[in-house]
């Protein structure tokens, strides 16, 4: 799918170009690098949030197919396509599952392409929708899932642009509507390490973007489980969730995450 230029400014820092640059991605412009790389000289820790924050989608995804037997995902402000996406994941292990992707950055949506790619037994779609608006996420997902089955709602650095309390409210809609054996997955921003430099983060990317966002500490983050069965080990810093490598090497990051199944 071509990029249709009329859509976005490329002058103007985004967020998910931004994001996409620190991920060693290609999808951004000179103002984002310019943004993205004064925002790393003020807080370098950002670059290992959006590594650290990618695995946790991968051993995270990788579970709920592995272990506990999901085969649907339902992907909210997925960003711009890198490496290991959703369904690359989870269809790796069942070709069968069924992936809907949902975003409102008409960037994401002319690289829905890249994101609509599938096994041909399972299946992808992308929704051009906001987590403000719950009803119509719910809507398009229904054309690809089946709600009476179990699915994964997967919500990673999404929450914080949602800078005030309406955030639960919203969260809590797409849950009600999964079905029982359903899990949530999702992780934000925090100040735990680098209270500073998380500040100064946040400052400069309200101050630089269009989109613009807010941390929450651990327990404001626990509050988008209440009534979900937290599993081990909990609310975490999201590269202390079920790592893959020795406890010792383990680089803790200001962004908190967990997976909660809905009972």
């Amino acid at each position: 799918m071509p990029l249709d230029t009329a859509l976005f400014n490329n002058g103007v820092p985004h967020s998910a170009r931004i994001w996409n640059y620190w991920l060693g991605g290609k999808d951004c412009y000179e103002i984002d690098r310019q943004v993205g790389d004064q925002i790393v000289e003020a807080n370098p820790q950002i670059l290992d949030i959006a590594r650290a924050q990618r695995a946790f989608l991968v051993r995270t995804v990788e579970y709920l197919v592995r272990e506990a037997g999901i085969r649907q995902f339902l992907d909210v402000g997925t960003g711009l396509p890198t490496a290991n996406n959703t369904h690359e994941v989870a269809q790796r292990i069942a070709p069968e599952t069924r992936i809907v992707y949902v975003d409102n950055d008409p960037i994401v949506l002319a690289h829905a392409e890249a994101l609509l790619t599938s096994s041909s037994e399972g299946g992808t779609d992308y929704i051009d929708a906001d987590l403000h608006d719950p009803e119509t996420i719910l809507q398009g997902a229904a054309k690809t899932l089946d709600f009476t089955r179990p699915i994964a709602l997967v919500l990673l650095g999404i929450t914080a642009h949602v800078v005030d309390d309406s955030a639960y409210d919203l969260v809590g809609r797409l849950v009600e509507a999964l079905p029982a054996g359903s899990f949530l997955v999702l992780c934000d921003d925090t100040e735990v390490l680098d209270p500073e430099g998380m500040r100064t983060m946040i400052e400069q990317w309200n101050e630089a973007g269009d989109n613009p966002r807010v941390n929450r500490s651990p327990q404001q983050l626990a509050r988008f489980f209440d009534g979900l069965e937290l599993l081990d080990p909990g609310l975490v810093s999201v590269s202390r969730w079920r790592p893959t490598t020795p406890d010792a090497e383990v680089l803790e990051v200001d962004d908190f995450g967990g997976v909660g199944r809905k009972l």
